[in-house]
């Protein structure tokens, strides 16, 4: 059976079929095209296409080849996976080590790169869906600050003689719109539930990904269990340390006055974080974190009817409440690995009560000047992208997943008794 793409421009955006999946037309050709066109999801393969894209052969460190023999093997191990999740996989894979190759060459011809300086970045960090990209994005309207649209994020250096086309538009813009418009028509509800046009300020997860570290493929890929034991058995400070390179070479090509960054991984790794970025300040959401999990779990369960041949909704909420709660139990234990006077909590309710008077606390925590040109730039954006411009998902734990929003609460007693966040799931 067939269904038709729901009604974006409606106020209200409900998935009626989360358990018993119709397709859309576009999904189903996906699928059937994934089946005739089936990945060869090895290493040798990604490789030697990264190479052949870019002309490059040096990779740097080949440490990065064990963690992308086990993101290849989460889907090629396990036979529940369709061939579109494979085909995905590589493609994935092939550009990040594509931009590994890039970025590597990059360094090798212009080594003073190396001496760039990230001079006490911001980075806010929280729970999906508790106001981390709202803020983000209203920050980085001022053009002080060094943000990371998703276009940047997306290849970080450009091929080389690539430029602007007569246009004046960078060909990795062009690149990120086609697979922006892809994204949509795979997933009908995703401008409403996160926009990832080419403009968007993105998580620098992104540019973990270029190590294949970070959470980025259980997001994308819903559940990934062989990549998770293998992340949290290793420690992540030298990703943070390959993050901080590539944000030089992102500044090399384009300075700001500061950076200004945001991932929820942040949570669970804020030694690494301060001990690579010893001058960061750290910016803290906090929201109900069932409203977090509810629309985390419908989501990856809604991208499971092209991810899997068959999928249990009750398994993806247990996989989002487990990882929602090791995030949190990480930013309780760790925070005072944040310096005092450095780290400030934002709780969403009266970040939307009152937007300007949050941005005002967020500047005088980072020791920064809200001058009239960024109050007027941040009220800009705000007029230019009312929320819920394409429409607000609505969730319905009790229907979908069978539990009651009390009974996931209590998952997160030790976190509430922290931070007594307004319950907003009911």
């Amino acid at each position: 059976m067939n269904a038709s793409p729901p009604n974006v421009g409606a106020a209200k955006l409900r998935i009626e079929d989360l358990r018993d999946p119709v397709l859309t037309d576009a999904q189903r050709a996906a699928l059937a095209h994934a089946e005739r066109h089936p990945a060869d999801l090895t290493v040798d393969a990604v490789l030697a296409r990264a190479r052949t894209i870019t002309g490059l052969d040096d990779f740097g460190s080949d440490d990065f080849v064990e963690r992308l023999r086990v993101w290849l093997d989460e889907i090629r191990l396990d036979p529940n996976r369709t061939a579109l999740a494979g085909r995905i996989m590589f493609d994935l894979c092939v550009k990040y080590a594509a931009n590994r190759l890039r970025i590597t060459g990059l360094l090798a011809r212009h080594p003073k790169i190396h001496d760039q300086e990230i001079v006490a970045p911001l980075f806010i960090t929280g729970l999906p869906r508790t106001g981390t990209t709202h803020l983000v994005n209203l920050l980085a309207a001022d053009t002080r600050f060094r943000s990371l649209p998703l276009w940047e994020a997306d290849q970080p250096v450009p091929d080389r003689g690539e430029g602007p086309g007569v246009d004046g538009v960078d060909p990795r813009y062009v690149r990120c719109d086609r697979a922006w418009q892809r994204m949509r028509a795979g997933n009908p509800y995703l401008a409403a539930w996160h926009p990832m046009n080419p403009d968007s300020i993105h998580e620098d997860i992104e540019l973990w990904a270029n190590d294949f570290a970070g959470y980025n493929i259980e997001w994308i890929f819903q559940m990934a269990p062989r990549w998770r034991e293998h992340y949290l058995a290793h420690d992540q400070t030298s990703h943070y340390r390959y993050l901080k390179t590539v944000l030089k070479v992102l500044q090399w090509y384009r300075p700001g006055e500061r950076w200004l960054l945001k991932c929820p991984q942040h949570l669970e790794n804020l030694g690494p974080l301060m001990e690579v970025f010893p001058d960061a300040t750290v910016v803290m959401t906090h929201r109900d974190p069932v409203g977090a999990v509810q629309s985390a779990a419908t989501m990856r369960a809604y991208g499971s009817r092209t991810a899997y041949r068959r999928f249990d909704v009750a398994e993806i909420l247990e996989y989002w409440t487990d990882l929602m709660e090791r995030l949190l139990r990480a930013g309780v234990d760790d925070r005072h690995l944040v310096p005092e006077g450095r780290i400030l909590d934002v709780y969403f309710d009266r970040f939307m009560a009152d937007t300007m008077g949050t941005v005002e606390q967020v500047y005088r925590h980072a020791g920064m000047e809200l001058t009239e040109r960024a109050r007027a730039e941040i009220i800009a954006y705000v007029d230019a992208h009312p929320r819920d411009k394409h429409g607000s998902m609505t969730y319905d734990l009790r229907a979908d997943f069978g539990i009651t929003p009390e009974r996931l609460r209590d998952r997160f007693a030790f976190y509430l008794r922290q931070h007594p966040v307004p319950v907003e799931v009911r």
